[in-house]
């Protein structure tokens, strides 16, 4: 955690933007220094081969404290009247200091400026650390649905996703 003071600064500087095909690596590499964690998936969670195959259907917005310092990512497509986000990452060393929540809010703008009226999001069953962050920023379970994982889950382990929405 960072001081409230230092923290502001950090999230005031943080410009997002809509990545392009050049950003697909440092992604890449973000996301999987930022998953690390899910020692539950065999190798890598992505690359930047399945990161510009995502940028075909949705985008990646991207945030960024100084020009050339790629910290956080976040995946966002509309469907229909609905939005989607995931693989919402933030770089270990920044994680903590608000550019998560920001993330999250630019994912719902970029939808409401599409005119969708609801954001969803999966959340693996094996990661529920992560449901209060969501419900702290107006999230709530609405269902379940398979994983449908771009890389094999290590043998034995089970895993399906919460699907959380909130209006918009």
């Amino acid at each position: 955690m960072c001081a409230r003071e230092k923290c502001g600064r950090l999230e005031s500087a943080l410009r997002v933007r809509t990545a392009t095909g050049a950003d697909a690596a440092t992604i890449a590499a973000v996301t999987n220094a930022a998953f690390a964690i899910e020692t539950f998936i065999e190798g890598t969670r992505t690359d930047a081969h399945r990161i510009a195959e995502m940028m075909r259907t949705g985008i990646f917005l991207v945030g960024t404290p100084a020009e050339e310092l790629l910290v956080a990512s976040v995946y966002v497509e509309t469907r229909g009247v609905r939005g989607y986000f995931g693989m919402l990452v933030v770089d270990p060393l920044y994680q903590g200091k608000g550019i998560g929540a920001r993330m999250v809010q630019a994912a719902e703008d970029h939808c409401r400026e599409r005119r969708c009226t609801a954001m969803d999001i999966s959340v693996l069953s094996l990661r529920r650390e992560l449901l209060p962050f969501y419900h702290r920023l107006g999230y709530a379970e609405t269902g379940q649905e398979e994983f449908r994982p771009s890389r094999p889950l290590k043998r034995g382990v089970e895993c399906y996703s919460i699907v959380m929405s909130k209006q918009l």
